[in-house]
């Protein structure tokens, strides 16, 4: 490991609002902010560019940036504490791990933006938006929670398109060219580390924005979007 990244893992440390694998956080989200304002969570945050985007739009809203790789997270944190963002938090952990730290109806809003798409076939159990992790999600969120995601990706949009219809979800937005559209709110606006980049080289954005509304999401679904994924993806690589 780098210099740089050990010196920033010890900060990480010390820092007052980052909280790495904490215990006994469960239900005591308004204690730890010291307000009881709704809370939006960020996941695999990297530099935490949402989490601090947002703390500054509506400082009557609570953020938490969640991802397990500290020397990203350590930017974010310390841009909110240079900007007394007290309404911003980061917590280092695995996604599959955060029904660890939040009770039925303690999360208002979560965003997924730019997460790996995990393109390979045998890796779609690890999207973001994959049924495995909604039904964490479901466990968290208001009943009509939303689940916002920005992604260049079209093979994870396509995907995440699937998962909503096949499951019978409810869809807010969809927009396949997010910057096409006329009037972009300053939240989608929002740029991070990743989407600057362009990895996908499609020079799109994607964005969807659902709800689960309590909806049960059965396994026995599970086969038929890996039986999808397959079918579609393949065609797709061949073409």
């Amino acid at each position: 490991m780098g210099q740089k990244k050990l010196i920033r893992f010890a900060e990480m440390e010390t820092l007052a609002n980052v909280l790495q694998y904490p215990q006994d956080v469960k239900g005591k989200w308004n204690s730890f902010f010291k307000n009881e304002y709704e809370l939006t969570l960020e996941l695999a945050c990297g530099k935490g560019e949402y989490a601090v985007g947002l703390g500054r739009m509506f400082p009557h809203r609570n953020f938490i940036g969640i991802d397990v790789k500290g020397n990203r997270m350590w930017v974010g944190a310390k841009i909110a504490l240079k900007e007394n963002l007290l309404n911003v938090a980061f917590m280092r952990t695995q996604i599959d791990r955060i029904n660890e730290y939040f009770t039925k109806d303690e999360v208002n809003e979560i965003w997924i933006t730019f997460p790996d798409p995990q393109l390979r076939q045998s890796k779609h159990k690890k999207r973001l938006t994959h049924p495995k992790y909604l039904r964490f999600y479901q466990k968290l969120l208001k009943t009509d929670g939303l689940i916002h995601l920005k992604t260049d990706s079209p093979v994870l949009y396509q995907f995440t398109k699937k998962v909503i219809e096949l499951y019978q979800l409810k869809l807010h937005t969809d927009y396949d060219h997010l910057y096409n559209q006329p009037n972009v709110s300053f939240e989608l606006k929002i740029k991070t580390h990743y989407e600057a980049l362009d990895i996908a080289g499609s020079n799109r954005v994607h964005y969807l924005c659902f709800s689960l509304n309590g909806r049960q999401l059965p396994v026995e679904k599970d086969i038929l979007l890996k039986q999808w994924v397959f079918e579609t993806e393949t065609e797709s690589n061949e073409n």
